[in-house]
């Protein structure tokens, strides 16, 4: 017996499927009720108003999404992990330019959708792994924001061209690029970089520091943390 899905469920599938099919203004009241098979007052006693509904329509297919590219297997490098991660992001984008406006169009300070956040701290996971592999160049934070910067601009950038004019190879030439800075071992950093780098190490430092089973106290842990961070900032040449 398959069990019946909730009104919740059907309400979220339905703008999803909606939102795909005719973007932001084909998710409206009637339109969802009609295909979630639910009245109006249900829509806004489970999300509140219609930005709360268009808020998980959003998660419900970025997620959606995510799932159907975790069968894939990963790489296992935190560096090709980190590459395949930009590519599903604008992969995602390209192919959903409704829920990618959703996520990161209409941007409010302190306001960010569920989907972006998710999003942000898969990012993030993926850049600290990178550091903990003693690879990074700069910090952690430093390195996610200049990734999301520049992956969501190649997103919006290609969404704005018609298909027939876009570059297949935007996305990895950018991708590369910026790979380029925030990577030890990449070519383009090799050029610049000193043998033995000490910086790389502290970032590798800093980033498993909230792991380690050393005996700190709170106060040398603090401490630590800001000697750190400090180096991580600091010009470098």
């Amino acid at each position: 017996m398959i069990a019946e899905t909730s009104p919740r469920d059907r309400i979220v599938r339905a703008a999803a499927a909606l939102l795909a099919e005719g973007g932001r203004d084909g998710v409206t009241t009637r339109a969802v009720s009609r295909a979630a098979g639910v009245q109006a007052p249900t829509i806004y006693r489970q999300f509140g108003d219609m930005r709360g509904l268009l808020d998980a329509a959003a998660s419900y297919g970025f997620a959606a999404y995510l799932h159907a590219e975790a069968g894939r297997d990963l790489p296992g490098d935190p560096v090709d992990d980190l590459r395949r991660g930009w590519d599903i992001q604008v992969a995602f984008g390209v192919a959903n330019p409704a829920f990618h406006a959703l996520m990161y169009g209409d941007p409010s300070p302190g306001e960010t959708p569920t989907a972006a956040r998710v999003a942000a701290d898969i990012l993030r996971q993926l850049v600290h792994r990178v550091a903990e592999a003693g690879r990074l160049r700069t910090g952690v934070d430093d390195a996610t924001d200049m990734l999301h910067a520049a992956g969501c601009g190649v997103t919006l950038t290609l969404i704005r061209t018609p298909p027939q004019r876009r570059d297949p190879a935007l996305s990895t030439r950018t991708r590369e690029a910026v790979l380029g800075a925030l990577v030890a071992d990449s070519p383009a950093a090799r050029v610049v970089d000193r043998p033995g780098q000490p910086l790389r190490h502290a970032i590798a430092l800093r980033a498993a520091l909230p792991d380690l089973a050393a005996d700190l106290t709170d106060a040398e842990r603090a401490l630590l943390t800001e000697w750190l961070d400090r180096l991580i900032r600091a010009p470098h040449t």
